[in-house]
């Protein structure tokens, strides 16, 4: 497999670096809010990492923090008139309540930072021990970051353009404007610990150094987050694991690109500000999550409900195609002939081309391509009349469903069982215009009864009723069946 390392600016070969188990430890949220689709994505794209990994039979240990204090948090509780403890778990119980509606599986092991501050205590230690570091006269604990040489190769930064527009603000103590706060003495009424320099509490970016360092063997094999992490984040862990350890970090730093929002930065500000829940009271979880891996994980992806609306039409399609070859599977008898193996040859092709894509950098886009090749190919196999009822479509039809199966177990996708997910579909897109289901029904039956008494002109006047409401009717030999335009 080949992943594009954020650290070389290219794509390398990835293996574990004891040829066995993948540590990966991935940023989590910090717990002061509902997630918005800036965290879907993040979740979304390293859960089919994740997935993807053990697929490949490698084994994985998989860390994915949360940070329960904070600044934000803080502020957050304030407004809310709770303590910072209780404000980031009910955000923590909201964020695993909004991943399982889309699938996102849990980490094997999730630590939170008020869990680890004595290994935050002692990596502060050791990096004013080696001279990395400085405690000011307030209690606070600065990092030195022109003591660690290399400090901006991550995200490309040049350290004397960062200090030419630095500033040191009233009050602070640093000495020099580049150094970040490691320990902040407590202002009242904060949460506290006791340390060697006074009352405090553990700056952001010493947190995930101390816990994946606890946690995994150095170096990491991937180091995940949004892109938005790899400057300062990024660049400050690996200043202070590395200056502390002597260590190298992570071996690959994967990060996954930015939202927007209509081609715009998301903000609350703007008004374009969606939260999961805005997006799931309209749209099924499983749409968000086909539109979320149906772009390169490291492009831009311009949110909009547009886009929502296309990846319903897709995801529609896949179930549509998956339930018209169950049903045809039932069938009691197949003929032997005639052979297809321009077809088993085009079918091996996709399912090459499903690895090749996954392999090349997880491109779940080009994956999906994939997925809708086989569904025309069994289409193709369904206007077939000579190949339809015969032991070549049935084995190809077999094979088409196994192969969506297991790729979908990946991606995260087309796991439900096909008529109920687009009854579910079907009721939501209803609901998203307006049009009541048992409305529908009643009309339909009521043409029905029309088309019984041969009473065409007042079926046809239902069926222009229905048209108007947005209602699409399609005849079936198993009755009338409708959608939604």
């Amino acid at each position: 497999m080949r992943l594009y390392n954020t650290l070389t600016r290219k794509k390398q070969d990835f293996t574990p670096a004891d040829g066995r188990t993948v540590n990966m430890y991935v940023c989590g949220i910090t717990a002061y809010d509902l997630c918005h689709v800036g965290h879907a994505r993040s979740a979304v794209v390293f859960d089919v990492l994740v997935r993807y990994l053990r697929h490949k039979g490698l084994k994985l240990r998989f860390v994915r923090n949360f940070t329960d204090l904070d600044d934000k948090i803080i502020r957050r509780a304030a407004e809310l008139g709770m303590t910072p403890q209780e404000t980031a778990e009910k955000y923590i119980r909201e964020f695993y309540a909004d991943m399982d509606r889309l699938g996102v599986l849990r980490a094997d092991l999730e630590p939170r930072c008020t869990e680890h501050v004595p290994e935050m205590i002692d990596l502060t230690q050791r990096l004013i021990d080696k001279g990395h570091a400085y405690a000011a006269a307030s209690g606070d604990v600065y990092f030195r970051v022109r003591s660690f040489t290399g400090y901006g190769r991550l995200s490309g930064r040049n350290i004397e353009e960062l200090r030419s527009g630095a500033r040191i603000e009233p009050g602070e103590e640093k000495e020099d404007p580049l150094d970040f706060a490691l320990w902040k003495a407590a202002k009242p009424g904060e949460p506290w610990w006791d340390s060697p320099w006074g009352r405090g509490r553990p700056g952001w970016h010493l947190e995930c150094s101390a816990m994946s360092e606890k946690h995994l063997p150095l170096p990491l094999d991937i180091h995940g987050g949004g892109q938005d992490l790899a400057f300062p984040h990024h660049e400050n862990e690996i200043a202070q694991t590395e200056a502390a350890t002597g260590r190298t970090l992570a071996r690959f730093w994967v990060h996954n690109g930015f939202v927007q929002i209509n081609q715009e930065k998301m903000s609350k500000s703007l008004g374009n500000f969606f939260t999961i829940r805005d997006i799931l009271e309209k749209y099924l979880p499983e749409t968000l999550r086909f539109l979320l891996v149906s772009i390169h994980y490291r492009s831009p992806l311009d949110f909009s409900f547009e886009a929502l609306d296309e990846a319903e039409k897709g995801l529609r399609r896949v179930y549509s195609a998956l339930a018209q070859v169950r049903e045809e599977l039932g069938r009691a008898k197949w003929s032997k002939t005639p052979a297809a193996a321009d077809l088993e040859r085009e079918l091996q092709d996709l399912e090459s081309g499903w690895s090749e894509a996954m392999e090349d950098d997880l491109n779940t886009a080009g994956a999906l391509g994939q997925v809708f090749g086989a569904v025309r190919l069994a289409g193709r196999l369904l206007e077939d009349k000579a190949l339809r009822r015969s032991e070549a479509a049935r084995g190809l039809w077999t094979r088409i469903l196994e192969d969506v199966r297991t790729w979908g177990r990946v991606l995260g996708l087309f796991e439900r069982e096909p008529q109920e997910f687009l009854r579910e579909l079907r009721a939501c897109r209803a609901a998203r215009r307006g049009v009541e289901p048992e409305a529908v029904e009643s009309l339909l039956a009521d043409r029905q009864a029309a088309r019984r008494d041969k009473d065409f002109a007042a079926a046809d006047r239902i069926r222009e009723e229905l048209a108007a409401l947005g209602v699409e009717v399609k005849d079936t030999p198993k009755g009338p069946d409708w959608d939604v335009a």
